[in-house]
């Protein structure tokens, strides 16, 4: 992150750290201990072992992986991952991608149609620095009309893949698929480069029905690919964070004639709810973790915490405990029944998450610390998101 001063904006924070660098305070070895709660943290131990364990399972499939970057927004993670490997990061906005730009990072998948005027106009210009390699979806032949319009004047053709949709973006047959790559072949300001999609969109269960609809939609990505008379190695992409081995199954007798690339993102840094049931990797560890403070215990059976909506994910699950699982949250309370003794006045509780998507866009900046295991951990380093 950049050496900015700290200051009462980084929640949570000691204030003795207010007005150092994150270089000066990490000087000062600080511990998990001389941080407030409400508080969410990143394991580093766990990040380490959860990005080696995916590469090794991609390397074994020879698959190539750019990780969505939504999942954080925080470019100190994102280089992590392209440090063990990674083909290029993921995206979902133009925006970001501009952030990505601005960190460095050199090739991208914009997994999403692009047809805001001014984000055509900055990728035109973009596009002049040769080693800048971004790939972008196109799902209609409206999306080709306004690319093409937008990227009047641009440096060089931006490179699309067509977008098979399983229930959100992307066409529905591979018949339209089909008739929109043939538009793209004849835009000079596009290049047809790919075949991609998102699985996700199809099932978000383990049952017969949910993976039958995920190889349905992955089976019609294939017959796009191979209905194309590719005049070079064409890429290929799937694979959210919950059905990665069926996609290995499906596209992963392509490898041999295109670039396979799945695009999961939270398998970095895990949880332990909607992913820890649903992933098909065994071994993964989440790597984020909420603190909070019992507050009060307002009826027998009945603690309340001082952390909420504002301070931890709860679309998919709400936060688990020791003592069991948040019946409820505020926006700035928990609530937590409990049996037997339960935690008391002032206790801190350690909360695990479910949906790492909506835990680090209430955090601007998380410590991250050597080990959750360890008897009050250091923290190691400060990582900033951007969103």
């Amino acid at each position: 992150m950049q050496d900015v001063a700290l200051g009462p904006w980084a929640k949570s924070f000691p204030v003795e750290s207010w007005g150092m660098t994150h270089r000066e305070f990490l000087a000062t070895e600080p511990r998990l201990s001389a941080f407030a709660t409400p508080l969410l943290t990143i394991d580093r131990s766990a990040t380490q072992h959860n990005v080696a364990l995916m590469a090794d399972w991609l390397g074994a499939r020879d698959f190539e992986i750019a990780p969505h970057g939504k999942t954080t927004m925080a470019p100190q993670l994102w280089q992590q991952l392209l440090d063990a490997g990674a083909w290029g990061i993921t995206l979902a906005t133009a925006w970001q991608v501009q952030l990505a730009r601005s960190f460095g990072i050199r090739r991208i998948i914009l997994a999403n149609e692009v047809i805001d005027p001014r984000a055509l106009s900055w990728l035109g210009a973009e596009l002049a620095d040769p080693e800048f390699e971004l790939t972008c979806w196109v799902d209609s032949l409206e999306v080709v009309s306004l690319m093409r319009a937008g990227l009047s004047g641009a440096a060089r053709p931006v490179d699309v893949a067509v977008e098979l949709g399983s229930g959100r973006t992307g066409a529905a047959r591979v018949a339209d698929a089909l008739a929109i790559a043939a538009a793209i072949e004849s835009a000079p300001e596009l290049r047809l480069v790919g075949v991609g999609g998102y699985e996700g969109s199809a099932g978000n269960t383990r049952s017969t029905a949910d993976l039958d609809a995920v190889r349905s939609h992955l089976d019609r990505i294939v017959a796009v690919h191979d209905a194309i008379h590719w005049q070079h190695t064409p890429l290929v992409s799937a694979g959210g964070s919950a059905y990665f081995d069926v996609v290995a199954d499906r596209l992963g007798p392509l490898v041999d004639r295109a670039t396979v690339v799945l695009r999961s993102g939270a398998y970095q840094v895990h949880d332990e709810g909607f992913y820890q049931q649903i992933t098909p990797l065994p071994g993964l560890r989440s790597a984020m973790h909420g603190w909070a403070r019992v507050l009060s215990r307002p009826a027998p059976g009945l603690a309340i915490l001082d952390g909420g909506k504002r301070d931890f994910p709860y679309d998919l699950a709400l936060p688990s405990t020791a003592y069991g699982s948040l019946s409820k949250l505020n926006d700035q309370h928990g609530y937590l029944p409990y049996d037997g003794s339960g935690p008391e006045i002032g206790d801190v509780v350690r909360l695990g998450l479910s949906h790492p998507c909506t835990a680090f866009d209430k955090w601007r900046l998380i410590p991250m610390i050597s080990s959750v295991d360890d008897d009050d951990p250091v923290v190691v380093d400060l990582v900033a998101t951007y969103f």
